[in-house]
């Protein structure tokens, strides 16, 4: 039979990993998962309709495409408020899935540096790349990127965010490789 006191010191040696588990720096955040704004590279469609109706953001549009029938060609423009300016949404999605995600817009002059910065808050800091007149940053996790890019523009700062799955994209490659094989027989 445990006594009280053998019960409490059993209990005490339980629980000092709990305690300085407690202790400890909170985790990083998990930066595998690329996201700007709450869109997220790899987001199915209708994720990404509620997210836009569920924020007040826009609403997203969608075509489908003649000539390959898995892809749509999704189009929102988003609320200024929201944004930080006049943009638009952009997402190309095969069989229901974004495989690229592009807002882009012209911004409010202190926007670009507060997106430039969340952006630096939660996947590090990288270096700014020349590319022309333009300038961009970019990361990439796990088969995916995320890439913010800005240029002056009549004096305006034009400025886009592209989220990029490239597991979607290369599904869509090996599928469309099958696809025209299986025409030409």
């Amino acid at each position: 039979m445990i006594t009280p006191v053998c019960g409490f010191a059993i209990a005490s040696l339980l629980l000092v990993p709990t305690v300085e588990r407690l202790r400890e720096a909170p985790s990083a955040p998990d930066t595998a998962v690329l996201a700007f704004l709450g869109f997220r590279a790899g987001a199915r469609l209708d994720e990404l309709a509620f997210h836009l109706r569920i924020t007040e953001a826009g609403k997203l549009r969608c075509r489908r495409s003649r000539v390959d029938r898995r892809v749509n060609e999704c189009r929102a423009a988003l609320d200024q408020q929201r944004v930080g300016g006049a943009a638009e949404l952009w997402v190309s999605a095969i069989d229901s899935v974004a495989g690229v995600i592009t807002l882009s817009g012209v911004l409010a002059s202190d926007r670009l540096e507060q997106w430039r910065a969340m952006l630096e808050t939660q996947y590090g800091r990288v270096n700014a790349r020349n590319q022309g007149t333009q300038r961009m940053q970019q990361w990439v996790r796990r088969g995916r990127m995320l890439r913010l890019t800005w240029r002056l523009e009549r004096g305006e700062k034009v400025a886009s965010v592209s989220l990029v799955d490239g597991q979607v994209l290369d599904g869509w490659a090996r599928g469309a490789q099958g696809h025209s094989a299986s025409r030409t027989k």
